[in-house]
């Protein structure tokens, strides 16, 4: 599977005081979509969606967040806390026209969360695709604390050797095509090393924030692959439970639906940001 490759926007370059954040927008017209992805992911994992929620009438932007592929970010770990991330996010949505639907997928989501906690006018909707209540916990925890000297040792390409040797050494595990493998390996290398080291390290600390997000009441939904294996999905359903969220679990997907199930993931976004434009509508409060 190449989704990821196929051309689905037009690059820019939206300037913030964590540095240039580049992004992918697609769709000149209806409500804005802002696109937030996961640790050492990219704007590219959304690319598999962007033109069916074009189609649906949406105007949307996917990012790399700072330090991540084409987005270079400061040099010191502490920038790539939620909170801190979360302020950047505030700034693009300010850049964008200061209201959006809000996605974060999987570390995206705590950096989402953290962004609706801080200015909730800025969010009509919030969307948490794969991600937890709290840090990362399981074998990709254990992957991050296994890989944190490695790191420090060997720098980022250290890092890609000992994560790939690790992939390949699992049972099922399918080689990417070519250009794909390519693409990955060249992103991940692209990556800041601080960007690695603090989200990391932010990806095992985040505290427990359901409490807090519910109360603002915020429309949320809770969406995640049906064989996801970073966050349970029954630690995803407690979180949508407490938080009033709808749940929309995606078949044939793992933790990356907008890649692995495209055709029912954009379904499911779209249907969610459609029902908060009608219940938002003049008409539906008369």
């Amino acid at each position: 599977m190449t989704a990821q490759l196929e051309p689905a926007g037009n690059r820019t370059v939206i300037e913030t005081s964590a540095g240039p954040i580049t992004a992918l927008q697609a769709g000149s017209a209806g409500e804005p979509v802002l696109l937030v992805p996961g640790y050492t992911g990219s704007k590219e994992d959304f690319a598999p969606v962007l033109p069916r929620l074009v189609a649906a009438g949406f105007a949307v932007t996917a990012i790399d967040l700072p330090g991540q592929y084409e987005s270079p970010g400061p040099a010191d770990p502490v920038e790539y806390t939620p909170a801190r991330l979360a302020e950047v996010l505030g700034e693009v949505v300010a850049a964008l026209g200061g209201s959006v639907h809000l996605l974060g997928h999987s570390f995206g989501g705590l950096v989402a969360r953290a962004a609706v906690l801080t200015n909730r006018a800025a969010y009509r909707s919030l969307v948490l695709m794969c991600s937890g209540p709290s840090g990362i916990g399981g074998a990709r925890r254990t992957m991050i604390e296994h890989l944190e000297p490695v790191l420090a040792a060997s720098g980022v390409a250290g890092v890609y050797a000992a994560s790939l040797a690790i992939y390949r050494a699992q049972a099922g595990y399918i080689e990417p095509p070519a250009a794909l493998a390519a693409f990955l390996e060249s992103r991940f290398l692209a990556g800041a090393p601080a960007m690695l080291q603090g989200m990391g390290r932010a990806l095992r600390d985040e505290p427990d924030r359901v409490t807090e997000l519910a109360a603002l009441g915020v429309p949320t939904l809770v969406v995640y692959g049906v064989d996801d294996d970073a966050w349970p999905p029954h630690v995803q359903d407690d979180m949508a439970r407490r938080l009033g969220a709808e749940v929309v679990v995606v078949p044939d997907a793992a933790h990356s639906p907008a890649v692995e199930n495209p055709p029912i993931t954009a379904a499911a976004l779209t249907a969610f940001w459609q029902r908060q434009t009608a219940a938002s509508s003049p008409a539906h409060d008369s």
